[in-house]
């Protein structure tokens, strides 16, 4: 069975000497592993196609299961984050992102969605990184079943908590003096991270991005929103830790 398809390359693996494991990310059948013959081989013109980070057309050959790639054609490089090793970096954080949340053959189009847009805004500098990250494990994680409940606070129910924080190990925003029911530490927030939290959950896709926000709120937001990620997803990412070093 031959199919065509758009995919995001979420991750590569050189198998023998030229060819190559992709992990693509597509909108109708999620993630797909494909061998992508010859990608490798000098000249070859798959060889763009399946770089990581790239937005590609293929045609794919499906036989029990396994599928194979033997024609490919970049539609979007992201050619900025390959210019900073910084945005690169991120890029790949939220690969493995992507790689860990969304399931086998399953439609992935939202979480796709969502990439393309994060990788278009940091690639371009409309968004600013920590602005981009912030919204992209956000709304990543609420697009998979782990929507934070930012409306009101988790313990007594007030719409605009005393002293408000945020529990990344519980999902809820609360009181100071309210105690989230979870083990971890709350992060402390203010009006402008708040906002922002709530804009990013319940926003239309095609302005998730789009909020203001001063410096120093971002940062709260940007711890919360981390946390959050790993709390839920309970694990660590190697990735993360190498973008830390190199921004």
């Amino acid at each position: 069975m031959f199919v065509t398809t758009k995919g995001l390359v979420l991750r590569q693996v050189r198998y023998k000497e030229a060819d190559q494991i992709l992990t693509l990310l597509t909108a109708d059948q999620g993630k797909l592993t494909v061998k992508a013959r010859g990608a490798l081989r000098k000249g070859s013109r798959m060889a763009a196609a399946s770089q990581a980070l790239c937005w590609s057309e293929f045609t794919l050959f499906g036989n029990r299961g396994r599928w194979t790639a033997d024609e490919g054609s970049t539609l979007e490089q992201f050619l900025g984050l390959r210019e900073d090793i910084s945005q690169l970096a991120l890029g790949a954080y939220f690969a493995e992102l992507l790689d860990t949340v969304c399931p086998e053959e399953q439609p992935a189009g939202p979480a796709l969605q969502l990439a393309l847009n994060a990788l278009y805004a940091l690639s371009r500098g409309i968004y600013g990184p920590e602005q981009v990250k912030a919204v992209f494990e956000l709304r990543l994680l609420c697009l998979e079943g782990f929507q934070p409940e930012v409306d009101v606070c988790g313990v007594c129910g007030r719409t605009e908590p005393d002293g408000v924080m945020f529990s990344p190990a519980s999902g809820v925003i609360h009181c100071a003096g309210c105690a989230p029911g979870a083990a971890g530490a709350s992060v402390a927030l203010d009006g402008e991270s708040l906002a922002a939290m709530r804009h990013i959950v319940s926003a239309p896709a095609k302005r998730e991005f789009s909020f203001a926000i001063a410096e120093g709120s971002l940062e709260r937001l940007g711890r919360a929103c981390e946390l959050f990620a790993r709390y839920q997803l309970d694990r660590e990412f190697s990735s993360l830790a190498y973008w830390k070093s190199v921004k």
